[in-house]
């Protein structure tokens, strides 16, 4: 019976041996499975990338979650991602859970990008100075009246994609005096309905990533174009011309021309160079970058150009 069983335990030991050594070699930079938790702001632009990392590499799997912000962080620190896309860096307090885990996440900057203020297309008021944006966001402007006072427009109303989002946030930190949003502010379930809300309420002013309606290439987007029109942004509180206004084409973006901008960072917590590392590093190497510059964001290592956003 001893001899029966033994080379039965020791076929058994190197089966386990076999499945642990495949394991290991198909978690690579370029094959295996990662989750990656994704800022929702940035679906157009990370959907893409995942499609084409995926179509060079057969044997890469990404899985994308597009979550809110705070999701987004939540699901890095509790290891439910590996990867996070965000428009900020990690806080202090953040990055002291992953010294207890004896961890060092890498952080790379892959584009910058803007937050784009849309209006209804029988709006007339497509034009706003700094400071104007700022008194509405402040809930010292409440309605269109106050901005024109030809306006057949009334109250105004903000309406955001999620509560919990990149973009909010934003707001709170850059454009409000106590961090608070005022009470004519609105959340949408998801962008697509912050657009067709926008779309169908002349009082409305909705607050969007701008990678969902900058790259002209994609059907979606014009789409989305199509419906809306994008808000005009001066930095002169008393501008003589509308020269002196800036939509978040891609160059003034790049340029710091158009105000209200941001960075985009991959943040990767694996232990090892895995896929998410080999992902991090696609992005923000040449083919990556391109998707980007297409795309209408300002990639972090390449020139741009002028593009425009229709109205």
């Amino acid at each position: 019976m001893k001899i029966r069983i033994q080379p039965f335990l020791m076929a058994l030991a190197l089966a386990a041996l076999s499945a642990c050594g495949k394991s290991e070699v198909t978690n690579t930079p370029t094959s295996g499975n990662v989750t990656i938790s994704v800022d929702e702001s940035f679906k157009p632009i990370i959907a893409s990338q995942v499609n084409t990392f995926e179509g060079i590499y057969k044997y890469a799997q990404i899985e994308p979650q597009y979550l809110s912000e705070g999701a987004v962080i939540e699901s890095l620190l509790n290891d439910s991602s590996q990867v996070a896309v965000l428009s900020r860096e990690l806080t202090e307090q953040e990055k002291a859970v992953f010294d207890q885990r004896k961890i060092i996440p890498r952080v790379t900057k892959i584009a910058i990008d803007a937050i784009a203020l849309i209006v209804n297309n029988d709006n007339p008021d497509s034009l706003l100075t700094m400071e104007q944006v700022k008194a509405i966001f402040n809930g010292d402007i409440k309605s269109w009246k106050e901005l024109n006072s030809e306006s057949n427009l009334e109250d105004i109303t903000i309406v955001f994609d999620n509560n919990n989002s990149s973009t909010s946030r934003y707001v709170r930190d850059s454009l409000t005096a106590d961090h608070k949003l005022p009470q004519n502010t609105f959340a949408s379930n998801s962008h697509e309905a912050l657009i067709d809300y926008v779309s169908q309420n002349k009082n409305a002013l909705g607050v969007i990533g701008v990678n969902w309606i900058s790259d002209l290439d994609d059907s979606t987007a014009v789409g989305f174009l199509n419906k809306i029109k994008v808000i005009g942004i001066s930095k002169d509180p008393n501008p003589v011309t509308t020269e002196s206004y800036y939509q978040p084409y891609q160059a003034y973006i790049a340029q710091g021309a158009y105000p209200l901008r941001r960075f985009l960072y991959m943040i990767s917590a694996e232990g090892r160079a895995g896929l998410g590392t080999g992902f991090v590093s696609f992005v923000a190497g040449d083919k990556g970058q391109r998707i980007i510059l297409k795309s209408g964001l300002v990639p972090a290592t390449m020139p741009v150009r002028v593009i425009g956003l229709g109205n």
